[in-house]
């Protein structure tokens, strides 16, 4: 990728008269720039922490993604209402796309964990690829600092440590939205709105539908240049026909996917749009479960903290520099940077606006949030740094150094204690069951391992040994549990279990009580404990009942009811010294088995 030179321009030293030595030429200060394969091993290395560390933080992304992978690499797994050919509101191509990486990987590794990590370590390499697209041409098409200040947005706060690796359509059409704006951006050569569409495109249909709103500045920019004269209108709608006939293709094919799996034909993305969007009454995604109108902005707040608060001032930071202060901070007109900023504000008030949120939802917009935050980091620095601000302009460079530094260094490691606070916290559900694999020569094929009240802590199927089942007893939650992909390998053609209609499914959240087993049928049994925690009849403290369980392995989880505001937050040491209402308390997450008689 080219960088624009800054070194063009050459000051002449003077010299005293007299004289014989010819000037020599000084190049004026090269602004910043970190190099791409630099820049792709800084993300590379964040998200991969992220692949291999990070614990699944919603159970969808097990339910609805990790579980119906399994079954088609493995021919079990847990199966959703969503995959059940009746409703058929997830795509099956998503999850193949996934699974064919995800098999070589089992096949190489020789083993499901390995064949769980591997997929996670792809898309954070994925997702790292398609950052440094984007700051390779924020850097060009807006300034060096803004890509920079870019960089380190993605690369040290926890919303991307989250969000790179995964596996989740959100998370997908992230990647896509950054190719997305990346094409918008670069005009180099020519507008690339065909490429741009396309990429808008394939995160919306293969992603999240939803995600598709994140293009409508875009395509109103251009149609707005078009309509005043600057650009030829024709040419603009063969960009955005060429665009839009890729996405149709790419739409062709995800029916065709789908329609092998379902054995029927299914538009995914229109029918995810009319379940959360036209439901109708006791459907929809408020059933399970609302949050009030401020959810984001604290969610945001905890995952990037000041970065938050300038994306969110980005726009009249913008706006007031350009028309009062009369200082251009980017190499873009004032309409170009205005659209650029404005995907992030619809994305927040779009989802603002719905009873029914979750932090996967934000993903797809955490592109435009950093950018946003990048230019208004480095809008404040431009007038920070002005000599002729009537506010900043006595303030002596140093101190204006020290106080920039200590406020990007604070934001970074309190990023970073969040990161470091949650994987200690709740990384459990990744370690115990190392142990089923350690002890594989006591476990045999039909085995069954049990969730009651810690379903929704379940990772995977990938983590238990093969032909061992995941089961669920009755617990208090009263809600749908998801049943079992139909396992028949005769007679029933390829992957049964994506197009015979499975019992007791339902839309409206309603539970089925052919979703549980007896306990007496489960030889292990996954149960949390926290000091002080009471039975009830549908939970007994499983994990001190040594007449019946005993304990495989155990690991710390952290007790949230017990631990106070700020060490739920970031981590906290547990030293002597920290007060115990700033300490972390802790529980246990267990994987017991069932004594003999």
């Amino acid at each position: 990728m080219e960088v624009e030179d800054f070194n063009r321009r050459k000051d002449p030293i003077k010299l005293p008269a007299g004289s014989k030595t010819s000037p020599s030429p000084r190049p004026a200060p090269t602004k910043f720039y970190l190099p791409l394969t630099i820049a792709f091993y800084l993300c590379s290395a964040s998200h991969l922490l992220a692949a291999f560390y990070a614990p699944i933080q919603d159970c969808d992304e097990t339910f609805n993604y990790w579980e119906p992978l399994h079954y088609l690499n493995h021919g079990y797994g847990l199966q959703t209402w969503e995959y059940s050919p009746e409703f058929s509101i997830r795509s099956w191509a998503y999850i193949a796309l996934h699974a064919i990486p995800a098999k070589l990987a089992g096949l190489i590794g020789g083993s499901k964990t390995f064949e769980f990590f591997a997929l996670r370590a792809l898309l954070a390499l994925v997702c790292a690829a398609t950052e440094v697209r984007l700051y390779s041409a924020i850097s060009r098409s807006i300034n060096p600092r803004v890509g920079v200040i870019y960089l380190m947005i993605v690369a040290f706060t926890p919303g991307f440590f989250y969000a790179s690796s995964a596996l989740l359509p959100s998370s997908f059409a992230m990647y896509a939205s950054a190719l997305g704006l990346t094409s918008f951006m670069d005009w180099h050569g020519g507008p690339k709105t065909a490429n741009g569409i396309m990429w808008f495109g394939i995160g919306a249909l293969l992603g999240w539908p939803f995600a598709g709103a994140l293009i409508v500045p875009f395509v109103l920019e251009e149609w707005l240049i078009a309509i005043v004269g600057q650009s030829d209108l024709v040419e603009t709608f063969r960009r955005y026909l060429d665009g839009f006939v890729r996405c149709l293709i790419v739409l062709a094919l995800q029916v065709g996917i789908d329609a092998f799996f379902f054995h029927h034909v299914a538009i995914v993305p229109w029918r995810i749009v009319a379940y959360n969007v036209f439901g109708g009454k006791d459907r929809g995604p408020a059933i399970f479960g609302t949050e009030p109108w401020h959810y984001y902005i604290r969610n945001l707040l905890l995952n990037f903290n000041i970065w938050f608060i300038l994306a969110a001032v980005s726009g009249p930071l913008y706006l007031f520099q350009s028309i009062i202060l009369r200082q251009h901070a980017t190499k873009q007109s004032l309409l170009r940077t205005l659209t650029f900023l404005s995907p992030f504000y619809l994305w927040l008030l779009i989802f603002t606006l719905q009873a029914h949120k979750e932090e996967r939802f934000i993903f797809p917009a955490y592109p435009f949030l950093a950018l946003n935050a990048a230019i208004a980091f480095h809008s404040l620095l431009t007038w920070v740094g002005s000599t002729d601000s009537v506010i900043f302009g006595r303030i002596p460079a140093k101190l204006k150094l020290v106080a920039i530094l200590t406020v990007v260094l604070l934001s970074i490691n309190v990023g970073l204690l969040r990161i470091v606070g949650t994987v200690t916290a709740y990384r459990a559900p990744l370690q115990l069951y190392d142990a089923l694999v350690a002890t594989s020569n006591t476990t045999h094929s039909g085995d069954t391992v049990c969730f009651g009240k810690d379903w929704y802590r379940f990772p995977s199927s990938h983590f238990l040994p093969g032909g061992i089942h995941a089961k669920f007893v009755k617990s208090e939650f009263d809600g749908l549990l998801p049943g079992e992909f139909h396992e028949g390998k005769t007679g029933f053609g390829l992957f049964p279990g994506t197009w015979l209609v499975p019992s007791g499914m339902n839309d409206r959240n309603e539970e089925d009580l052919g979703k549980y087993i007896d306990i007496k049928y489960c030889t292990y049994l996954v149960d949390s404990y926290m000091a002080g925690m009471e039975a009830t009849e549908h939970e007994p403290l499983y994990v001190l009942d040594q007449e019946q369980w005993e304990r495989v392995a155990c690991a710390p989880f952290l007790d949230t009811s017990k631990t106070g505001l700020l060490a739920r937050t970031i981590w906290v040491p547990d030293l002597p010294f920290v007060p115990p209402k700033y300490r972390r308390h802790w529980g246990e997450h267990c994987l017991l088995r069932r004594r003999k008689p």
